[in-house]
């Protein structure tokens, strides 16, 4: 049976907020972004963010060398395995997005903030060591640039996030040194529709970490559950990111903040590439929920530790290394 056809995009659910006016630094501006941003936070979880400054040349870069590594031989992407530090390429099979779900029908890529070359283990800060692939020597200098620019528009929102709320615009980036951000590139191979239902590219769920800014291809295939259940495709939009918010920022503002299902089904007929960037402090970074005076529903924990228990549930190469 085939996945009834989401609803198409409803910019009331998912919002285009011009950032543009957060670069500027006036404090007028950025409070009325900020609202909006709320207002998408508290609603869907979901937005679009346009004028965000990344060169839409570096992104098609990223995206043309996405494609070289994705359509290479499978032994040379073998070669950079994902570590049991969740750094390298992910075969198809190795992501299940929530239990008993089916294998999510992609592969990936991850990398992180890098560190030196020919690390075994995490440095002494708990960085985890990047692999990168030796048929593509672009791909490291081009993904760490991408990678240090999509952040740094990922810390203006969190800071946007906490004007929002009115505390101090450096709550949720005091500590950024290191941070434990990741960045994922996807491909997605066209998905026949006599698979069943219950098979997807990547099944419903949440995202962990604080901020998910996704570029998607025009494909299309990205769809968010709306509050009455039924499902609303987040089509592409040109020169645009899509934003949402992770479960550690709806538990940083003690859930005031809606981290919101969602999942990817590519029935376009052709392959599908998307590129993730997801923002998160440093490991040792303290949650501690933002409650204004509430009872906070969620003990302290640190960035490290959350985001390490997400992974080891989420992909089935840890759970074989665990057994």
């Amino acid at each position: 049976m085939a996945h009834r056809a989401a609803k198409t995009i409803d910019l009331d659910a998912i919002p285009v907020i011009d950032i543009g006016r957060l670069f500027a630094g006036d404090a007028a501006d950025v409070r009325a972004v900020a609202s909006e941003m709320r207002a998408a936070a508290l609603g869907s979880g979901f937005f679009y963010v346009s004028n965000h400054g990344v060169a839409q040349g570096l992104i098609d870069d990223v995206f043309a060398m996405s494609r070289r590594f994705f359509t290479a031989e499978a032994a040379r992407k073998q070669a950079v395995l994902v570590s049991p530090w969740h750094r390298g390429f992910v075969q198809p099979g190795e992501a299940r997005m929530y239990a008993g779900s089916r294998p999510d029908l992609k592969e990936s890529y991850i990398w992180g903030l890098d560190t030196a070359t020919g690390l075994a283990a995490p440095d002494a800060f708990g960085t985890p060591p990047n692999q990168w692939p030796d048929f593509l020597p672009e791909m490291r200098p081009l993904l760490n640039r991408y990678f240090t620019e999509v952040n740094a528009v990922g810390w203006r929102l969190l800071r946007a996030f906490a004007v929002s709320l009115d505390i101090p615009a450096d709550a949720f980036v005091q500590s950024i040194e290191r941070p434990t951000s990741r960045g994922s590139i996807i491909y997605y191979p066209p998905q026949p529709p006599d698979l069943g239902e219950d098979q997807f590219g990547v099944a419903p769920h949440t995202d962990w970490g604080c901020l998910t800014l996704l570029y998607q291809d025009q494909t299309g295939g990205l769809e968010v559950r709306g509050r009455d259940g039924d499902w609303v495709s987040a089509l592409p939009i040109a020169g645009t990111y899509v934003v949402n918010v992770g479960d550690l920022l709806a538990r940083w503002t003690n859930d005031r903040f809606r981290s919101t299902p969602h999942r990817v089904v590519n029935r376009s007929g052709h392959e599908r590439l998307s590129c993730a960037v997801f923002v998160d402090p440093d490991r040792d970074t303290m949650i501690t929920p933002v409650t204004d005076g509430a009872p906070a529903h969620y003990p302290p924990v640190t960035c490290g530790d959350y985001v390490q228990s997400r992974f080891d549930a989420a992909f089935a190469y840890r759970q074989k290394s665990a057994s």
